[in-house]
């Protein structure tokens, strides 16, 4: 794009802030934002809403090991806190500002019912971000390395996957260019308001 895509403007705010509000207003405990490339603009221009910020130096390494990075370090102050440690973490992309509270909600609903142990937003069938991984399969993305993230691993265990349609409450559009900016600015503008997120279930608890 030329410009560091998370703070390009989308609807009047950065690109990324959208799905950190969205995060953030998801049914999790807490929220982290993994931040390599461009952290220092990112956190002078960019409302976090209630994410703490994970500076990842080493994100040159590739998307796996930035994932296992922020997996490892965002879920021990929780943990520790919590003192039973955490149920599943959600993993979403901040290229995606089209992800609403709404569908973390669902997955997180689907998995408090039994789903899992990974969950996965489809829509109209094809499956997309975010994911929820329950804690069992956790130590396998601390394990991640390199560029693959957790693609490779999936498809290992396909058997761990249950999809759930989201279509109706988001998109995964993901903004890579000025032409994905602009058509995630026409379906931004001709939506309506974002659907309300699940709430908290009261069996199993989880975190982004």
């Amino acid at each position: 794009m030329g410009r560091p895509k998370q703070v390009a403007e989308l609807g009047g705010r950065p690109l990324l802030e959208h799905a950190l509000e969205a995060m953030s207003a998801a049914p999790v405990d807490d929220v982290a934002v993994a931040l390599g490339a461009h952290a220092g603009e990112v956190l002078a221009t960019v409302d976090l809403h209630r994410a703490r910020p994970l500076l990842v130096e080493s994100w040159a390494e590739g998307m796996g090991h930035v994932l296992a990075r922020a997996v490892a370090v965002a879920t021990l102050p929780f943990a520790r806190e919590a003192g039973d440690g955490y149920g599943a973490v959600v993993v979403a992309l901040g290229d995606q500002p089209l992800v609403t509270a709404g569908v973390v909600g669902r997955l997180v609903d689907a998995w408090a019912h039994g789903a899992g142990p990974v969950v996965t937003a489809t829509y109209a069938g094809r499956p997309g971000h975010p994911k929820l991984f329950d804690a069992a399969v956790l130590p396998h993305l601390r394990s991640l390395a390199g560029d693959a993230g957790a693609r490779e691993l999936l498809a290992r265990h396909p058997e761990w996957v249950t999809g759930i349609e989201a279509g109706a409450l988001g998109s995964d559009l993901d903004v890579d260019d000025e032409p994905g900016l602009a058509r995630a600015a026409a379906l931004l503008a001709g939506r309506g308001p974002a659907p309300p997120p699940s709430p908290i279930p009261a069996r199993r608890g989880a975190q982004q």
